[in-house]
């Protein structure tokens, strides 16, 4: 299985908790983690811009396969081996649910994310401390 490199906002304690979790669960490393807020984030090297990192997740497999959206939660799950999860995501029938449900998370993430990010993050942590 080829690798998967997610973009996620480092600004966001709950994208942060859920990085947390898949970083625990990265026993095969298949999966590497790119914060776009990072000061030593470049566009360049990435070829992608923050502006559009930041307004949906974004994750680049092994081949330079660009995802976006759900479809990255999907190929991450089956990296970090929670299988049920990854196939549950991966179905074609749930695309636009699930697009449409990410569309509305991902422009609202830091004001849900001020009110649960915080304790979910120190919950990923101590869950997988």
């Amino acid at each position: 299985m080829e690798t998967l490199t997610i973009y996620f906002d480092g600004r966001c304690p709950l994208c942060l908790a859920e990085i947390h979790v898949l970083r625990a669960r990265n026993r095969s490393g298949l999966l590497h983690f790119v914060d776009v807020t990072a000061q030593d984030y470049r566009e360049s090297v990435h070829g992608l811009s923050c502006d559009a990192a930041l307004a949906s997740i974004h994750g680049r497999l092994g081949d330079g396969t660009l995802l976006h959206g759900p479809a990255v939660f999907a190929e991450a799950y089956r990296r970090a081996s929670l299988p049920r999860m990854a196939w549950l995501l991966s179905r074609p029938h749930l695309q636009p649910l699930l697009g449409f449900i990410y569309r509305g998370f991902a422009s609202r993430r830091h004001a849900i994310s001020r009110l649960a990010g915080p304790l979910l993050l120190r919950l990923a942590r101590w869950r997988h401390s």
